[in-house]
């Protein structure tokens, strides 16, 4: 008996069409590079900490699924976010994953309805992904042309959508804003009236004037749909993938039963609790980035060429320019990478992303790009 003759192109129309259309995820090449397009923190563990470090993982159980260490790195990251008592962790792979338990948890399959997120944009490209692929319906609300919360636009959107999740970046990315704390709480309140989730992301706290945390300690009953997300890729661990949710107890027990039984390996969740040990020198690494950020912004706002240097309150910059494209290709040639963002939303129009890193890193940033002008 013959077997049939079978292809991948067949296979292929298994996959969702929607997934078939999408482009994936790109990391441009670095090699030979100064790698200033990803908000990565420019610092290493001193040699004493690595040695230390590579004793501790050397130890670890390989051969064992993670355990009870899990829990000690939640209470670990309870008592360094200052946690709210009541309240409970989620760990994720990075808060990319955390995003995508969100859709997960709160999408509505087999009702004949869709749940609706609702962010402003332009904003982290991972909640109108998460959106799409877990079958959510996205609102993005504009921004005002200075990247402001547009609040009367924001307030209108939750009455007409009733969304399920409401998403503020808390710096937001790409624009590195930390919006007007009223408008804000005013935007928790009209969510939480209809009945959704608020997402705080705050992936840039260690860059940032202000915490969410404070407001949910200070206000516990308002903000008592509001969830706290950050990650420790900014923190300094970008390689480890370790984010993590902040909640109450009862909505982060659900939001826990559809993550993945063994989420965070052994080896991330050492390095993780061995980090949060050294805070202090995380921090002074913070504390740095912040100084230099400031010295990056005068230069820039002083380099002729530069058309608009917004504020920052993250580890990143947005800048506006004559030719965006013109300007990347030119620093590429001069190898330095930055994240030329024009195309993802009409607001970003010529506007490049540049990375805050270390006082050399960003003089050879500012050099390369003031000869691509």
């Amino acid at each position: 008996m013959t077997t049939p003759a079978s292809s991948p192109l067949q296979a292929l129309d298994r996959i969702r069409p929607d997934v078939r259309a999408m482009h994936a995820y790109a990391v441009q090449p670095s090699v030979g590079m100064l790698k200033m397009d990803a908000m990565e923190n420019p610092f290493r563990l001193p040699a004493h900490l690595q040695a230390a470090l590579g004793q501790r993982l050397g130890g670890v159980a390989l051969n064992r699924y993670p355990g009870d260490r899990v829990q000690d790195l939640k209470a670990a990251l309870a008592r360094y976010a200052g946690m709210p008592e009541g309240y409970g962790v989620v760990l994720g792979n990075g808060s990319d994953e955390l995003i995508t338990l969100l859709a997960l948890a709160c999408a509505r399959p087999g009702t004949g309805e869709r749940a609706t997120m609702l962010a402003p944009m332009p904003g982290f490209v991972m909640y109108p992904l998460s959106a799409q692929l877990q079958g959510l319906d996205f609102v993005g609300v504009p921004l005002t042309p200075d990247f402001e919360l547009d609040e009367p636009a924001m307030l209108a959107a939750i009455a007409q959508h009733r969304p399920a999740i409401t998403y503020i970046a808390y710096p937001n990315n790409p624009t590195a804003t930390l919006w007007d704390e009223g408008a804000v709480q005013r935007i928790i309140d009209a969510a939480g009236a209809q009945g959704g989730l608020v997402v705080m992301d705050e992936a840039y706290q260690p860059f940032a004037s202000r915490t969410w945390i404070d407001r949910m300690r200070a206000e516990p009953a308002r903000n008592a749909h509001v969830l706290l997300m950050r990650t420790l890729s900014k923190f300094g661990l970008a390689g480890v993938r370790l984010g993590y949710l902040i909640g109450p107890a009862a909505l982060a027990g659900e939001i826990d039963k559809v993550r993945p039984p063994y989420n965070v390996s052994v080896l991330n969740c050492e390095a993780a609790l061995f980090a949060l040990e050294h805070a202090d020198v995380f921090a002074a690494q913070a504390a740095e980035i912040r100084a230099e950020r400031s010295t990056v912004i005068a230069a820039l706002r002083q380099m002729p060429g530069i058309e608009k240097c917004w504020d920052s309150e993250a580890n990143m910059v947005l800048i506006r320019v004559a030719d965006a494209a013109k300007v990347y290709d030119g620093m590429k040639n001069r190898k330095v990478l930055i994240k030329n963002v024009s195309t993802m939303h009409p607001l970003l129009a010529n506007c490049l992303r540049l990375t805050v890193g270390a006082a050399e890193d960003n003089a050879q940033m500012l050099a390369a790009l003031q000869a691509s002008l």
